[in-house]
């Protein structure tokens, strides 16, 4: 069954993995536009990348991605992420809507590069730009998490994605 015909359960999955605590500090500002309270009908669900299951997934009206960047790549445990739900998922999840965000070492391009690719096979859908922060996670970067959040969970209660 085609993705956007099961919508109806209007859960935001959020799927992460954070070694050293930077991509949690983004992950916390893309909660804070998730579960802002003007939006109202969204079941925002954080599970990091190595305990998500397929069923999971599969039972997700949107997902939010986020990773370090790992050697130009995304992290071991995103990657363990993919392999698990990649087959389990493949005719189930068509046009799922998703979000990205990404801590970089160097410019973030490999690892979004690797999840685009993987995605692109899964057949979702991104709703917006990656979000993709090197240096310094100030107030205004960490914004562009929050808006990341609260435009899926917006567009899940609104019936957009």
């Amino acid at each position: 069954m085609p993705h956007n015909a099961r919508t109806m359960a209007k859960r935001l999955l959020i799927v992460y993995h954070s070694a050293t605590g930077g991509a949690a500090r983004m992950l916390d500002a893309v909660l804070d536009g998730a579960r802002n309270p003007d939006i109202s009908g969204i079941e925002v669900c954080v599970r990091t990348a190595l305990a998500t299951s397929a069923d999971e997934v599969r039972g997700a009206a949107g997902i939010i991605l986020g990773t370090p960047e790992n050697f130009g790549y995304m992290s071991g445990a995103l990657k363990d992420f993919f392999d698990r739900i990649y087959y389990p998922c493949l005719e189930h999840t068509p046009g799922l809507p998703y979000g990205l965000f990404i801590r970089a070492g160097n410019d973030g391009r490999g690892a979004e590069q690797a999840i685009t690719r993987i995605v692109t096979g899964l057949r979702w859908r991104a709703v917006l730009p990656p979000v993709i922060i090197n240096g310094e996670l100030d107030a205004s970067r960490l914004a562009e998490c929050t808006v990341l959040g609260a435009t899926l969970a917006a567009g899940l209660e609104a019936g957009i994605f």
